[in-house]
C-alpha cells in the first residue's frame, strides 16, 4: 500500500471529552478522504467499545481505507484489522505470529536505538515520537523534535509515521524533516464536533499534507 499522508488516531477518551460517538466520528473522517484510521481505546475494551469498533471496521471496508487497532492484537484479529503496537506491548514477531503476513503492524520508536531495533522487525511501518509536546499521553516519553527526526530518518527503510502534538500549525516541519506521514489524535477534533465539523477537518489535514 501506499502509505496515507495523513494518519487519523481516533483516540475514545479524546472523542468521549467531546461528546461524540467512535463510529460517527470514522464516517466523517472517511467521508474526509481518510486513507486509514486507528481505534485508540486505553481503558478496557467494554462490549459497546467492540460494538463501536466493529461499526469503524465496517465502515473502512466500504471506504476502502485500512483499519488498525493500537496495543490489542486479539482485537485487531478479530476486526480483521492492522495492529499497532508499542514498546511496552507483545513483541513485534509474536504480534505477526498473530495476526498472519498480510495484516498491516505498525511499531512505536522514540529514539535512535529503538528506530534502529524497529528496522530488523517484521513490522510495515515505525512510528517516532512524540516529536512536540502531546497532551493525548498521560506519561509521554521526551519530545524528540523535528531535528531529531529529520536525523533518524535516513537510519530506517520503512514508512516513517511523526506523532505527538501534530497539529496543522506544525506538521511541516514534520513532513519537512522527513516524515512520511503524520499522525494526528487532537487536531483531529473540533472544539465543538459535528459530524459535518469533522469531515470539514479531515478535508483541510488533506489539503495541507497536498501541499507539502
Amino acid at each position: 500500500m501506499r502509505f496515507p499522508r495523513v494518519y487519523p488516531i481516533l483516540d475514545t477518551e479524546t472523542l468521549a471529552q467531546h461528546g461524540i460517538a467512535l463510529d460517527t466520528a470514522a464516517a466523517a473522517l472517511l467521508e474526509g478522504g481518510a486513507g486509514i484510521l486507528q481505534v485508540r481505546q486505553k481503558g478496557h475494551w467494554t462490549r459497546q467499545v467492540f460494538e463501536s469498533a466493529r461499526q469503524v471496521a465496517c465502515l473502512c471496508r466500504e471506504a476502502g481505507a485500512v483499519l488498525v487497532v493500537n496495543d490489542r492484537a486479539d482485537f485487531a484479529m478479530l476486526l480483521e484489522g492492522g495492529l499497532h503496537i508499542g514498546q511496552e506491548d507483545l513483541a513485534p514477531r509474536d504480534a505477526r505470529k498473530l495476526i498472519g503476513p498480510d495484516a498491516l503492524l505498525g511499531f512505536s520508536s522514540h529514539n535512535l536505538e529503538q528506530l534502529s531495533a524497529a528496522g530488523g522487525e517484521p513490522v510495515d511501518y515505525v512510528a517516532l515520537g512524540p516529536v512536540y509536546p502531546t497532551s493525548s499521553k498521560h506519561n509521554p516519553d521526551p519530545v524528540v523534535g523535528v531535528d531529531e527526526v529529520r536525523r533518524l530518518r535516513p537510519l530506517i527503510d520503512k514508512p516513517l509515521v511523526a506523532i505527538g502534538g501534530i497539529t496543522r500549525a506544525n506538521a511541516a516541519g514534520a513532513f519537512n524533516a522527513g516524515a512520511d506521514s503524520v499522525a494526528v489524535i487532537s487536531d483531529l477534533v473540533p472544539q465543538c464536533p459535528t459530524a459535518r465539523s469533522l469531515r470539514e477537518r479531515m478535508e483541510e489535514w488533506q489539503r495541507i499534507a497536498a501541499r507539502i
